[in-house]
């Protein structure tokens, strides 16, 4: 990716993606912003686990992104680690509402019965932005996700850049970009979020 760019930039979608990126070097983790967004992340984390989908949109921006690239596996120094134009995840609000209404219709197998998870959230890391309404957040993740009684339990690890941006007096996430830990997922299906 060259300096300046986001995936977002090379995403079929993401064209209307927020571009703002982080500046200089990570904020102290005593920073009231990496404290906010070191919480905020925390509380919507507790919202996917408890899969409280209708107040996790309330959290997102009219523009946001959610992308999640097809990661490769290629040689050293390729210069790419993702599939250009290819993604588990390619959203915007829209695609994102209409699959959270998806969860409250007969449609939704793929969470009939839903699945049990939990979000394990480390490795948090706040930058500032050229615009100081925007901060952007790297975090890890390892979503436990178990589903019925008979099946075995699955695991995604995952790295996350997070764009939060100030909407009056709260944040709200204006550009996720997920990079897995995997080239090819093991699990059933990927009807969650992470």
């Amino acid at each position: 990716m060259t300096t300046g760019a986001t995936h977002s930039s090379r995403s079929p979608l993401g064209g209307h993606a927020p571009t703002q990126q982080r500046v200089g070097r990570t904020l102290p983790f005593d920073d009231a912003r990496h404290l906010l967004a070191h919480r905020w992340l925390v509380d919507e984390t507790y919202l996917l686990d408890a899969q409280d989908y209708e107040v996790w949109l309330e959290l997102l921006t009219d523009d946001i992104h959610y992308l999640m690239p097809v990661r490769v596996t290629t040689a050293l120094g390729a210069g790419f680690d993702t599939a250009p134009g290819m993604a588990h995840f390619d959203e915007d609000r829209y695609s994102l509402e209409r699959r959270v209404a998806r969860f409250a219709t007969e449609h939704a197998w793929t969470e009939d019965p839903p699945s049990r998870m939990r979000h394990y959230l480390t490795n948090v890391r706040t930058f500032a932005t050229e615009d100081p309404d925007h901060l952007v957040v790297d975090s890890a993740v390892l979503l436990f996700r178990s589903r019925g009684d008979v099946r075995e339990s699955a695991l995604v690890s995952a790295g996350r850049e997070d764009l939060l941006r100030r909407v009056g007096d709260d944040w709200r996430l204006a550009r996720r970009t997920i990079l897995v830990d995997e080239s090819v997922l093991r699990m059933q299906n990927l009807a969650v979020f992470l």
